[in-house]
């Protein structure tokens, strides 16, 4: 006979049941919420590659290992009034993500989740101005950044050659597309001042040179037919496969590409003189509200124009003070400054990546490879035809899934003495953007972080990190020169606060142009400040901030904000603060916003 339950064993099992339940629907709803967040992100990030051939290109080295057929995928083109479209898509976007509870994510999600809506949040914001953006900025533009993604495009088989000739025969469309872009900038009182126009179409004729072309001498037929030998001597083709390629290349350039560039020059000199101002963003309709929104999205600093001013100020006061405290202690310094009066580093681009490497170690994490590779770096030089359209240098980012080749490239013209390359390279190398790039890439693969995360740019974090390292490299300099010598050292110091001191004025300058109005008359008096009174370089300080809001601000006080993370990291941790600490939570956590950086870092244990 079976023995009956008595009550309290029946409120028991009902109870066991009861939490049974709900044990399943909070299990549910945790792996639930993480495998839909995963979905929808990991769908994000494959979109977001195919957008551009190019761009995925550099971004994996194995496109097939995502399901990615390359040879599908065709260059981005412009339709007409695309921008609303564009603006809805992201609308849409942050309401996908506002549909998720993120505190049924995982941590690692829940971080994610945080970045993804603040960054997609921030670009529906910019994107809500329209026709604001300006692909064909005379300082860093479509038409002179493609020629140089075309050069160093990777080619390691033939489908890979078919790609990149493939994509050859796409660029009128692309550039036409652009075109129909400008020309909607037009009809909306939005477009680019004549003198940002005749720089733009002087460059569509400098850098596709048919001169050159008909030679066989220009850099986009020399670099091809030297990845095309790369092949051959690794036995992929043959020689004769190669000269065939060459040719299909060669054609394409003088009869495709070179066509589409005059025709974009032509469009864009129809254009001329449908810009209606030269000057700072404000003197746009809506022109001060869209730059405070682009100075957050470029920044990733969420802090109020007069915060960051003020932030400004005093940094340019306290160093302005303390140059012409050392100038007046030391007067011989002001004829050596920006000359090549330092003997220290007679070594190769080579030799100082090398040393620098070495001298970082105490301060710095080491990558965290996850196989047994390395990462290389080639160094190599701007084309003639491209130093007066590209930075003094800059480093080219390595895919995702193999960071072993990087590579990095310095512009003669601009780089004029031995102190300048080396902090240059310890600003674009190592503990620059090569190892914060490798290092996060390696790091996001070792934690099997959301893929999702390699895909979101922030410049201020970038760029306000390699300004950081380079400043700090000077003391690197002093080490390695062993200028041990009080006078020599202050020669080091002195060069580093005359370029914090000029950064720091032209981010001013940046805000007060902008967002504020000033003239450049107005302009020519703050730079008399720091003792540049030649009326030519002050134009062409005033064209360059006008040409490119808010870029000196991504350097600048991206690394401003780095600095105040560094202090309140050294309040919250006390005595277990180090730089070497500080600069591993950077790494670990970043690239991300300001803003999330610090609400993190505020609640970091004091002990690691």
């Amino acid at each position: 006979m079976k023995k009956k339950l008595t009550v309290k064993q029946w409120i028991g099992a009902i109870i066991l049941l009861l939490l049974f339940i709900l044990l399943t629907i909070f299990l549910y709803n945790q792996f639930h919420e993480d495998n839909r967040f995963q979905t929808f992100t990991n769908n994000f990030f494959l979109e977001e590659l195919c957008s551009n051939p190019i761009h995925l290109h550099y971004m994996l080295s194995d496109a097939s290992a995502y399901s990615i057929d390359e040879s599908s995928l065709t260059l981005p083109v412009y339709r007409p009034n695309q921008v609303e479209e564009n603006l809805d898509k992201l609308e849409e976007t942050v309401a996908t993500l506002e549909s998720f509870h993120p505190e049924r994510l995982s941590a690692e999600n829940q971080y994610t989740y945080v970045l993804l809506l603040s960054y997609i949040k921030t670009s529906r914001n910019c994107a809500s101005y329209f026709y604001f953006d300006e692909p064909l900025s005379p300082s860093s533009g479509i038409q002179s950044e493609l020629p140089v993604l075309l050069a160093e495009y990777r080619i390691a088989s033939v489908k890979d050659i078919e790609n990149y000739l493939s994509i050859l025969s796409q660029i009128p469309s692309y550039l036409e597309g652009i075109a129909c872009y400008e020309q909607e900038k037009a009809d909306h009182g939005l477009f680019m001042s004549d003198n940002a126009a005749d720089k733009v179409i002087e460059q569509c004729s400098t850098l596709m040179n048919p001169t050159d072309l008909e030679s066989g001498g220009h850099f986009l037929e020399v670099t091809f037919k030297n990845r095309l030998g790369r092949l051959v001597e690794q036995q992929i083709i043959n020689e004769s496969e190669a000269l065939a390629w060459q040719s299909e290349n060669n054609r394409l350039l003088t009869t495709v590409v070179a066509p589409a560039y005059d025709k974009l020059a032509d469009e864009l000199t129809l254009l001329k003189g449908s810009g209606t101002n030269s000057q700072g963003l404000c003197y746009f309709p809506d022109g001060q509200e869209y730059y405070q929104e682009y100075l957050h999205l470029t920044t990733g600093s969420y802090r109020s124009i007069s915060e960051m001013k003020t932030m400004l100020s005093e940094d340019f006061g306290n160093n302005y003070t303390a140059l012409i405290s050392l100038l007046k202690q030391y007067p011989s310094l002001k004829d050596s400054l920006s000359q090549e009066t330092v003997s220290l580093l007679t070594l190769s681009p080579e030799e100082m990546l090398t040393a620098l490497q070495s001298m970082m170690t105490e301060d710095y994490p080491a990558i965290p490879f996850t196989n047994s590779a390395t990462a290389d770096c080639t160094i190599k030089y701007v084309d003639d035809c491209l130093e007066d359209y590209t930075a003094p240098a800059f480093y080219l980012l390595s895919p995702m899934d193999n960071s072993k080749y990087n590579t990095i490239y310095i512009n003669e013209q601009s780089i004029n003495n031995h102190l300048s390359l080396f902090t240059t390279l310890a600003h674009e190398g190592y503990p620059g953007h090569l190892y914060q790039t490798v290092y996060s890439r390696q790091y996001l693969q070792q934690i099997q972080a959301n893929p999702v995360r390699n895909i979101l740019h922030y410049g201020g974090y970038t760029e306000g990190w390699a300004m950081y390292v380079e400043l700090n490299s000077y003391d690197f300099a002093i080490r390695l020169s062993g200028k041990e010598k009080t006078d020599e050292t202050a020669l080091f110091l002195a060069e580093k606060l005359n370029r914090q001191v000029q950064l720091c004025l032209y981010s001013l300058l940046d805000i007060v142009i902008h967002y504020e109005g000033a003239s450049q008359e107005r302009v020519g008096e703050l730079l008399s400040a720091i003792g540049l009174s030649n009326e030519q370089t002050i134009r062409a300080i005033y064209e360059y901030i006008v040409e490119e809001p808010c870029n000196y601000l991504k350097y600048y006080f991206g690394y401003l904000e780095i600095e105040a993370l560094k202090n309140q990291a050294e309040t919250a941790w006390g005595n277990s603060y180090s730089l070497y600490r500080f600069h591993s939570f950077l790494l670990n956590n970043g690239p991300a916003d300001f803003r999330t950086l610090s609400k993190l870092l505020s609640i970091t244990v004091a002990n690691p």
